[in-house]
């Protein structure tokens, strides 16, 4: 059975906030809120999770996960970034943006696509991901979890908890969540494409 965690959306409180961690550690799969909905996590490291959340979502190998990022910085140390993306790119994180870019010879190759060698990275703007973020010290392995036959991310906790409840380790619960996924844009071939419309403006990348 899942754990179910209710974390305060403003001031997460830092045992709860080690515990997701210290889990994360332990290759758990968290199911927990963003600035998009809730998404599915695990470390970069796990396979097995990496695994379950193609499982759960019933994706195949040729879907962009994504990397989410605390800053800046740490996302760029994950993608090649030109600089005619740099700004734009910058100017909308942290928020509810999804950038699909080439990724360095440091990131694995079974977290790129296939083919295109690329990956997925955003930095949302959501107070108990960045307190996870902070403490765990490197970026969450993610998928918005929408499940089979929907279009939107689920956005209650305890609605998770009671579906998912054998297949996730962790349920965060941190108050009310936007149904609307984030804005993907691909950035891989040196122009930005909107592929899919979501929570972020993407009026801004035409």
């Amino acid at each position: 059975m899942a754990k179910y965690l209710d974390v305060h959306p403003v001031n997460p409180q830092p045992r709860l906030v080690q515990q997701i961690v210290d889990a994360l550690h332990d290759d758990a799969l968290i199911a927990y809120p963003t600035d998009s909905g809730y998404a599915l996590g695990c470390r970069i490291g796990n396979r097995d999770g990496r695994d379950r959340i193609l499982r759960i979502r019933g994706l195949d190998e040729r879907h962009h996960l994504t990397l989410v990022c605390r800053d800046f910085s740490q996302l760029g140390q994950l993608v090649h970034i030109d600089n005619s993306a740099f700004r734009t790119i910058r100017s909308a994180t942290p928020g509810p943006y999804t950038f699909i870019l080439p990724a360095m010879p440091e990131v694995p190759r079974r977290l790129m696509h296939p083919k295109k060698r690329t990956v997925g990275v955003r930095i949302p703007d959501h107070t108990v991901v960045r307190a996870i973020l902070d403490l765990l010290g490197e970026p969450l392995l993610s998928s918005s979890l929408i499940l089979p036959g929907e279009t939107e991310p689920r956005t209650l906790g305890w609605e998770i908890k009671e579906e998912l409840d054998h297949q996730v380790d962790i349920v965060v619960e941190a108050g009310e969540t936007p149904a609307e996924p984030t804005t993907v844009v691909d950035w891989s071939e040196g122009v930005p494409e909107v592929v899919r419309r979501g929570a972020g403006d993407p009026d801004r990348f035409a």
